[in-house]
Parts: structure tokens; sequence; C-alpha cells
């Protein structure tokens, strides 16, 4: 971390040492961080209670000791199912401290950004949000257990049938799927009381602060080689920055030229 109080256990970074371990990394990468025997330690899939002892495991020991105190986002980081999100072969890693591979260069990712990126919108029943970057559905699962609808958009089609295959078969009804350029956001549905990027572009796009309600929480990855996470509040004078801490994610593609101003 960049910011020691900000989780100071995070020193098994990729990018440099003491940054957040990294929260969309190339697929290589997760495999190099993966390990060996992904089977090894496999819980049989009728036994739902050793997921759920892997979970408890995951957010007492990844998440609640780095900081993330949110009792919301805790219990659902202990309730969502992150094993059906990846694909079989990796399952028995699911709960591990750092990303994992999905296909197409993709990640899940690590289990404690995406507990820091739902803590940081402050997300409240009721709220609508917005994501960028479904990836496997996983983000979107956990914020469908904080929010009242939930939003996002998948530029990989073949990412956003299989993220929506998910949700649907686990029953998560507010949760709404399309592909498409995340750069436009979704302005049919706006404003947003949260927006979540899961992707770093070079700079904020215009088109996510416009659909963003007053008073509501913008969590991003800005940059290129040197990327911060940074927790943006829209005021009726423009974007506060309440934090931002260091970290690397896979690059927001497909920029439309009209999406800076």
């Amino acid at each position: 971390m960049l910011i020691a109080r900000l989780r100071a256990g995070l020193a098994a970074a990729w990018l440099l040492p003491g940054l957040a371990l990294i929260a969309c990394s190339p697929e290589s990468r997760a495999g190099a961080a993966a390990g060996s025997s992904p089977q090894a330690d496999l819980p049989d899939p009728a036994d739902t209670s050793a997921f759920a002892r892997m979970r408890a495991a995951m957010v007492r020991e990844q998440i609640e000791a780095r900081g993330v105190t949110d009792t919301a986002v805790l219990r659902v980081m202990r309730s969502v199912p992150r094993h059906r999100f990846v694909p079989p072969d990796v399952a028995a890693m699911a709960y591990r401290d750092h990303p994992l591979p999905i296909g197409h260069g993709q990640t899940i990712s690590q289990p404690y950004i995406v507990a820091y990126m739902a803590a940081a919108a402050r997300i409240r029943p009721g709220s609508r949000v917005l994501e960028i970057g479904t990836g496997s559905g996983y983000g979107a699962a956990v914020l469908a257990g904080l929010a009242g609808d939930v939003y996002t958009i998948e530029i990989l089609a073949d990412l956003a049938e299989r993220a929506t295959a998910t949700l649907d078969a686990l029953g998560y009804l507010n949760v709404h799927v399309r592909a498409g350029n995340g750069w436009l956001g979704w302005p049919e549905h706006a404003p947003y009381d949260a927006i979540i990027v899961t992707a770093a572009p070079e700079e904020v796009p215009s088109a996510l602060v416009d659909q963003l309600a007053v008073g509501g929480t913008l969590v991003i990855p800005v940059g290129d080689v040197l990327q911060y996470l940074r927790v943006l509040e829209k005021t009726t004078a423009g974007l506060r920055e309440l934090d931002r801490i260091a970290v690397q994610f896979v690059p927001m593609v497909a920029r439309p030229p009209d999406t800076i101003r």
C-alpha cells in the first residue's frame, strides 16, 4: 500500500513492494500466483459447509484483518459463493488471497479488493449501482447483496453471457447485465448512487461523472503504469477525492472519442 494505514499487511504485491495486490491482472500473472495442484484441496462440491468455512476464513483473515469494518459488506462477502464464479479447475483456490483467471486474459479480483471497493462505495439498501467490468459476475453479486438494483456492463460478450448465466442460476434477480462499452456508462438508468469501475482508464470518463448522482460515490482505478484506486464523491462543485490507494488493474478498453471533454 502507498498509504500505510490502508492495510499494511498487503506486502505480497506484484507491481511494487508495499502496494495492494493486483486486482485484475493478466491471466499469466494470476496463474503464477495461484500455485500448483488446484484440485488437491478441492472440497466435495456437495459439501457446502466446507466452502462456507473457507469464506469465513477469507473474510476474517484477508478482509477484516486489513481494516474493512462495514458489517453489511462483511456479511455479503461471507455469503456469496465465490467458487461458483470461477472455472472448475481453479475452484479450490477461489477463497485465496489473489486474483484468478476467468478466460479471455481477464481475472476475478482478489477478495480484499472487491470488499474494499464495495465498502468505499458507501452503498445502502435501495441504492442504484452501476458497475463497469462485469467479468465473472462475482463483484456484481456482492453489490447485489448491498444495493437495490445493480447495472453492470462487460465489453466481452462471452464473459457477459457467462456472468448472466451464473447470476441467474444463483438467483441474483436484481442484477442487470449488458455487453457494451463501459466508457459510455448506462444512461438509461442514471443517476446512480454509486459507480464502481474494475478496469483502469487513463482518466475518469466524463460520461460516468454525468451519470453519478450528486452525493454519489465513484470508485475507479485511474492511470497507466502507475495506477491509483480513487474514491470520489460528486458534489455540486465537482468531484471531491475521499481516498486513494495504489493498485494495478487491466486497462479499460474501447474508448470512444466523444467521452473526453
